[in-house]
């Protein structure tokens, strides 16, 4: 029977961070998926700020919600005394996941129940897990609550733990994966509704923690005109990576890949430049510009489609991860051939040698990128593929209808 179409709802929607700047996957996609939703429905936004939180956070707000709470806070900077000292803690003190614990605040804890309790939402909706110690109690609307996860998070612990060479910090990484594995199952089974966002985290959330509230998932987007107006005019020989540099999973991935993938390049390709295109870049990534100069590192960029457009070849080596790579559809929007692991397009529908690349191993990743450095018509014809296939495919709209659909089904908004 059809549909029928549903009267504007009150949505609460708690995320840690703001969205703004827009310098990281999952900010791209809850800005985009929020920007259409707010046309239907009214969105309360709320999440932690720090002293350092730029202004444009408060002030583009608006943009995707119609009403926000800032709940302050103080956040350790990566690398301090202060973040090892908490995860030090952590460690000995909580059976925690040091990321939940994190997040925890007893002023955001009392915040958010003080505004469930005076605007009675119809849906909350929260985004990733970070702040789901702060609202799981006894008088939260469970009943109304759906968590949207963006990851199977452990799967992501688990893959640092299988890559780490380090004694030590595959010891850590293994704590960390067994217990996200354990709270990821646990927590996620109270929720009214979890909502994935790929075929193979449903499954995985169905077949490995059992959970019998899975929604279903809503696919990555892309806001293709954005990108695809910017005109396209690749330097021959320049490869990008494109990601949130203070993400752990594209850390190591691009450090493989200078380390064992890159230098082969070099040897078949000798004009080879390699620009690591992204936030808050490490010590670790800054250093791979400092010992070889054909490759230089941006940090934050202000628009990320001029250096796109100059890419002849785009690369997505991740070794780790979860969830959907955003990065792989924005490059493809710009029509850019891509490579990836098996991993770094896992949960996206495309097909090796049609619309991209996919190798595993160093050599056979160094040979695919090669192979699109020296074959313009077989690059062309792989970045048109991918254009084509996320033009037709996967704008924000039909993402959002779906996604609107399952939350409606969850309260009752949808009648059959």
């Amino acid at each position: 029977m059809l549909q029928e179409k549903s009267c504007p709802k009150e949505i609460l929607w708690i995320k840690a961070d703001p969205l703004h700047p827009l310098d990281s996957g999952g900010k791209i996609r809850t800005y985009q998926m929020l920007k259409e939703w707010h046309k239907r429905h009214n969105i309360t936004y709320i999440a932690l700020i720090t002293k350092s939180t730029p202004n444009e956070a408060k002030e583009r707000a608006g943009e995707y919600s119609s009403k926000q709470f800032w709940i302050p806070c103080e956040d350790e900077p990566k690398g301090s005394f202060k973040f090892y000292l908490e995860l030090l803690k952590n460690l000995l003190f909580s059976d925690m996941p040091y990321v939940i614990d994190k997040y925890y605040k007893k002023e955001a804890h009392q915040k958010i129940s003080e505004i469930v309790k005076e605007y009675n939402y119809d849906i909350v909706v929260l985004d990733f897990l970070s702040m789901s110690r702060n609202i799981i109690s006894k008088d939260f609307p469970m009943a109304k609550s759906i968590v949207f996860q963006h990851n199977v998070e452990s799967q992501i612990w688990k893959r640092h733990y299988e890559v780490s060479g380090n004694l030590l910090k595959k010891a850590y990484m293994y704590l960390q994966w067994q217990r996200y594995k354990s709270y990821e199952a646990k927590t996620c089974s109270q929720f009214a509704g979890v909502i994935a966002v790929s075929e193979a985290d449903q499954k995985q959330f169905k077949d490995q923690f059992r959970l019998e509230n899975v929604l279903g998932y809503v696919p990555t987007g892309v806001d293709v005109d954005f990108f695809s107006s910017c005109v396209y005019q690749p330097e021959p020989g320049h490869i990008v990576f494109l990601g949130s540099m203070d993400w752990m999973p594209n850390i190591d991935g691009i450090i493989e890949f200078s380390k064992n993938i890159y230098p082969l390049i070099r040897e078949s390709f000798p004009t080879a430049k390699l620009t690591i295109l992204g936030r808050n870049p490490t010590s670790a990534v800054r250093k791979l510009a400092n010992l070889d100069n054909s490759i230089s590192v941006t940090g934050s960029v202000d628009d990320i489609r001029p250096f796109i457009a100059r890419a002849a070849v785009s690369v997505v080596p991740l070794r780790v991860g979860g969830g959907t790579r955003i990065k792989i559809f924005e490059t493809m929007a710009m029509g850019v051939p891509v490579v990836s692991t098996t991993i770094g397009a896992e949960g996206l529908p495309v097909v090796d040698g049609e619309n991209i690349f996919i190798a595993d191993k160093s050599e056979m990743f160094a040979s695919r990128v090669i192979e699109l450095l020296q074959g313009q018509d077989r690059a062309l014809e792989i970045g048109r593929a991918g254009q084509k296939l996320v033009r037709e495919q996967f704008t924000w709209g039909p993402v959002v209808d779906k996604f609107d659909q399952m939350c409606l089904g969850v309260v009752g908004g949808v009648k059959n």
